[in-house]
């Protein structure tokens, strides 16, 4: 089992990126998946989770209104749409997936057996 994240950049503040989330060895229809942060100095933290049957979005409270997280089943690709970006998002994103049912969307890390290498972020002008 492989994940990759990727689409991680330089951009201004207020600016925009989409991350992508693929797999090898592994059905995203079966997992739930998170995305995570780590900024330089600080432990990471979980920012958004898609549960399997995608009806249970969850988003930590800094990034609501501004991230959205989606999956294309044919694509087996889970993406992270970030906007009004801030110099604080600047950080490594990791995805990762758990298989805890249905309707988990949590946002601990532990809780995530299956981690992929990460992509840096960049908000600065």
């Amino acid at each position: 089992l492989q994940l990759q994240a990727s689409g991680g950049g330089l951009v201004q503040p207020g600016g925009s990126l989409r991350l992508s989330c693929t797999a090898s060895g592994l059905t995203f229809e079966d997992y739930t998946i998170g995305w995570f942060r780590q900024a330089a100095g600080k432990e990471r933290e979980g920012i958004s989770s898609l549960n399997t049957g995608m009806t249970r979005p969850n988003y930590r409270d800094s990034v609501k209104g501004r991230f959205i997280i989606s999956r294309n089943t044919d694509k087996n690709t889970v993406y992270l749409q970030m906007d009004s970006l801030k110099p604080e998002d600047t950080a490594v994103y990791y995805c990762a997936a758990a298989n805890l049912g249905r309707e988990f969307n949590g946002l601990a890390p532990s809780w995530y057996n299956y981690w992929g290498q990460g992509t840096l972020v960049t908000v600065s002008s």
